[in-house]
């Protein structure tokens, strides 16, 4: 019997371009990369983080509501209470609006009623005539300290009679922090920080 034919060997394989060692990883695609695992709150953080969001809804509800009975709003008497703290009662438009965390076009709108109200003018800055200024009038300041008694009362109901002196003071601190961490130097250009003493005219009032 004749041995059985043996098939031709195969050709051998085309070597690799580069050594194993420089062979190139597979590149990985940012949708192929694990997500990092979410920071979730514990029980603790969550019960502190609802009751914040809610208390401080709460608060600026009340607040709110306090002034409109006297034709004001939050947001208008803040910035109304800033001025009456700075320097000659007049701030930078740029610096009121990070100071009360609204908009350029929103803080225009608040200076334009209050400006028709005759409580603000707005002016070119001192030290730069590119810029503008709003400034407290004599009106304006008349009309604040009645409002300064509304608010301050409110704060006190709605606020500070809620917690001890410990508490306050570490609410204060905190949100410092926050404030600090999502807006460095932001806490600088409050002008309540940098006054060594309130005007005559216009009684110390937290800006709410």
């Amino acid at each position: 019997m004749a041995a059985p034919s043996r098939s031709a060997p195969a050709p051998p394989s085309e070597p690799p371009s580069e050594p194993p060692s420089r062979q190139r990883p597979e590149r990985t695609s940012a949708a192929q990369r694990p997500e990092p695992e979410p920071r979730w709150l514990d029980d603790g953080e969550q019960a502190a983080w609802r009751a914040y969001l809610r208390g401080s809804r709460l608060l600026e509800a009340a607040l709110d509501s306090d002034l409109q009975q006297h034709g004001l709003q939050l947001s208008d008497y803040e910035i109304l209470s800033m001025l009456s703290e700075a320097a000659h009662q007049r701030l930078r438009m740029s610096e009121i609006a990070a100071l009360v965390v609204q908009s350029r076009s929103r803080l225009t709108h608040t200076a334009t009623r209050l400006e028709r109200r005759g409580w603000v003018t707005r002016e070119p800055a001192l030290h730069d005539r590119r810029g503008v200024e709003l400034v407290l009038t004599d009106a304006g300041a008349r009309e604040l300290v009645p409002l300064a008694v509304v608010h301050v009362d409110g704060v006190r109901r709605h606020l500070v009679d809620h917690l001890t002196r410990a508490q306050f003071a570490a609410l204060g601190q905190a949100m410092s922090a926050v404030r600090d961490g999502l807006a460095p130097g932001l806490g600088d250009l409050d002008p309540s920080v940098k006054r060594a003493a309130p005007p005559a005219e216009v009684p110390a009032t937290p800006a709410g």
